[in-house]
């Protein structure tokens, strides 16, 4: 007998479409069994309020995760920086896959460049961390820019360029990639200027607890390096008990002697969303070899970044 085709959760849009699609495919061609996507619609996708205004936590997740408990899809792909930091006992991050580029990217008029935006220049993006940084770096270069609050899909926010309402628009260069649109990036913006959100260019992929052989061969997805990598930045997220939304950003990437990966460093960033204040820290140590090694870094680079007074820069906090 046929086994039945593996249930994937998904958003129904074009990106979640696009990433879950493709591990779709790969799950096919490990288990030998076919996948069919489940398209669910979340809160996050119908509100037209601001991220920060409905809180950002877990609104384009909680649906997909309801489902995963009734039953209804048997395994879920989430963008990782949508997961808040709790994990439900119930459920189980299965894998966390290779990660993409990590970058943020600007995509402006004429082929602008950042540093080539004119005096006054209108950039469009929905997230406070990103607001704080740009406003930050445009300060220390003299530069004076506005950023204007977005939402909407890959699509609407570039449409915003093309019909001339903004000057430039920043979002993840992982999204633009995915959904293979790469080549209207006008600039990649160094995380030594803008640090992504935590988990940002990674997957998450989900299933109920109870379904260990289901998990198992998930597992096989599984990157340990970027799973490392993503836990210290969402244990910083957690200590600073900070929501999704909240501007702050965190990278930790592995810093290798010739061949040999050697230490991993993790670097912080909490602003006002004006740019006028920021605190940044890094810290740098052995490759965490185990899930409670990688929390702990991010726990202590949260402490110092608290010590520095980065809770008063995040507005109301996550409780």
């Amino acid at each position: 007998m046929t086994e039945r085709a593996l249930r994937l959760g998904t958003r129904r849009s074009r990106l979640a479409m696009a990433q879950s699609g493709q591990v779709a495919e790969a799950v096919q061609e490990l288990t030998g069994r076919s996948v069919e996507l489940v398209e669910i619609t979340t809160y996050g996708d119908t509100s037209r309020e601001h991220l920060a205004q409905i809180g950002g936590t877990g609104v384009f997740v909680a649906a997909l995760r309801e489902a995963l408990a009734r039953d209804e899809v048997d395994f879920a792909v989430h963008s990782l920086k949508d997961l808040p930091t709790a994990q439900p006992a119930e459920l189980t991050l299965a894998a966390v896959p290779v990660r993409e580029d990590p970058r943020d990217a600007l995509v402006a008029r004429d082929g602008l460049t950042f540093a080539e935006l004119p005096e006054g220049a209108r950039v469009g993006t929905g997230s406070p961390r990103r607001m704080a940084q740009l406003n930050a770096y445009a300060r220390s270069h003299g530069m004076t820019i506005q950023t204007v609050p977005i939402r909407g899909n890959v699509d609407t926010r570039i449409g915003y360029v093309h019909k001339g309402e903004l000057d430039a628009v920043v979002l993840a260069a992982a999204g633009l990639n995915r959904v293979g649109r790469a080549d209207e990036v006008t600039d990649f913006l160094s995380v030594d200027t803008i640090l992504p959100a935590p988990g940002q260019g990674a997957l998450a992929i989900e299933c109920a607890a109870h379904n260990a052989s289901l998990a198992a061969a998930l597992a096989e997805l599984d990157d340990p390096y970027t799973r490392a990598a993503v836990t210290a930045e969402r244990s910083l997220l957690a200590a600073l008990e900070a929501g999704c939304s909240a501007p702050v950003g965190a990278l930790a990437d592995l810093l290798a002697d010739g061949q040999i990966v050697k230490e991993m460093r993790l670097r912080g960033v909490v602003g006002t969303t004006d740019g006028s204040s920021l605190v940044q820290l890094s810290t740098t140590g052995p490759v965490p070899e185990t899930e409670t090694r990688a929390m702990a870094l991010g726990r202590e680079l949260a402490a110092e970044m608290l010590a520095k007074g980065a809770a008063g820069l995040m507005g109301e906090r996550a409780l």
